[in-house]
């Protein structure tokens, strides 16, 4: 059978390849993003419950009018301007259904994305999916902030949307009130829409406040803002997203997504629109991994490792250069294979495979599971 593959330059994420690597060697797993500690238990007793009242047929395909009136206090708590829960809001399989289903439906073949390079490596396949092309805006290489004015000169009339992600998956960068200013200007002049992954929103470090586009009312009425209750919870495999966006939009990114998931698992909607009542489950998560962050740093101090500064999500970027000159992909697998510690390169986020011999770690996990790892790491 002959296939032409939509997606021929594309195979197994390197997640799923390091993931799989750690398993077989026996290595410590710092490489996916996924915690390895419990669920709060209240919201598992939560799921239960809803589960054993008999809410387990379909949902509202936007999602449970009692999640969407919770998603809605939330934002407003948190950014101050309140969405409609029946216009702008929608429940979905994970963050990664929300962009999917966001870029399929308000981009057509020709037109151009620009995405910040290095970028979470899902978004330049799904713009190639709908005929589309990635620009990649290379971010500072000191600190991985947005050079704007690169930006202003990718921007061309194919120019459909542009995707900022902060807190930044990979490298914990976070967006200052002056880049929100600056993409202000932006959209004002141009009219561009945008698409702001924001699923790390709750774990920001040192007293910042997380810029979300939603405190602005320029950006509220061109952006589609996504977020993760999978990330906030340490629920990632729950696969629970949601996103926010104006009706206009709204109307086109719901058409798309009744046709891809249609709905999302109604008592886990259910368990989480009464979870989010208390405001300390998602306003405490950030000191939780901001202890972890830390922990990390100070076992790793004695390490050759440099660390870059992480001031979000829960990954930490190591630059290994006085170890090894080898390509971080080849360090990464004989990390793996050697010294039984699992990270990811940061290359394989470049569009070009720019290799600054940085590798991205996740510290989602127990002090145990740390230490250990610091430990193999700072025999180096």
């Amino acid at each position: 059978m002959q296939i032409a593959s939509k997606l021929p330059d594309v195979g197994i994420t390197i997640f799923t390849k390091m993931s799989k690597m750690a398993n077989e060697y026996g290595a410590i797993n710092l490489s996916q993003g996924f915690p390895d500690f419990p669920v709060d238990p209240q919201l598992i007793d939560l799921v239960h419950h809803y589960m054993k009242e008999g809410n387990n047929q379909y949902a509202p395909m936007p999602g449970h009018p009692v999640l969407r009136e919770a998603i809605a206090a939330k934002t407003e708590n948190c950014y101050g301007w309140r969405p409609n829960p029946d216009q702008n809001i929608m429940v979905t399989c994970g963050a990664i259904e929300a962009i999917m289903s966001t870029i399929a439906a308000l981009i057509n073949p020709g037109d151009e994305v620009i995405i910040m390079d290095p970028a979470y490596d899902a978004y330049e396949p799904i713009i190639n999916l709908q005929g589309a092309q990635a620009v990649g805006v290379p971010l500072r290489a000191t600190d991985y902030s947005i050079d704007w004015k690169l930006v202003w000169e990718a921007i061309t009339e194919k120019t459909k949307m542009l995707i900022i992600n902060s807190p930044h998956n990979p490298s914990g960068a976070i967006l200052s009130k002056e880049d929100l200013e600056a993409l202000e200007d932006i959209v004002d002049e141009t009219g561009l829409l945008v698409l702001s992954d924001e699923v790390y929103e709750h774990i920001v470090f040192d007293g910042a406040e997380h810029q979300s586009v939603l405190r602005s009312e320029s950006l509220r009425a061109h952006a589609i803002v996504v977020s993760s209750f999978g990330k906030t919870f340490h629920a990632t495999g729950w696969r629970m997203g949601y996103l926010i966006a104006p009706e206009a939009l709204m109307v086109e990114i719901r058409k798309v997504h009744q046709y891809n998931t249609f709905t999302i698992h109604t008592p886990t909607q259910l368990a989480i629109a009464d979870y989010l009542k208390d405001e300390s489950k998602y306003m405490g998560v950030s000191p939780m991994y901001q202890e972890k962050r830390d922990f990390f740093l100070d076992v790793m101090k004695e390490s050759k490792f440099k660390p870059v500064p992480s001031h979000g999500t829960y990954f930490q970027l190591m630059n290994y250069s006085a170890i090894s000159d080898q390509y971080d992909v080849d360090f990464a697998v004989w990390l793996t294979k050697e010294v039984g510690v699992a990270a990811i390169p940061m290359s394989v986020f470049y569009q070009d495979g720019t290799d600054n011999k940085v590798l991205r770690f996740c510290f989602a996990k127990g002090e145990e599971t740390l230490s250990a790892a610091a430990e193999k790491l700072c025999a180096l």
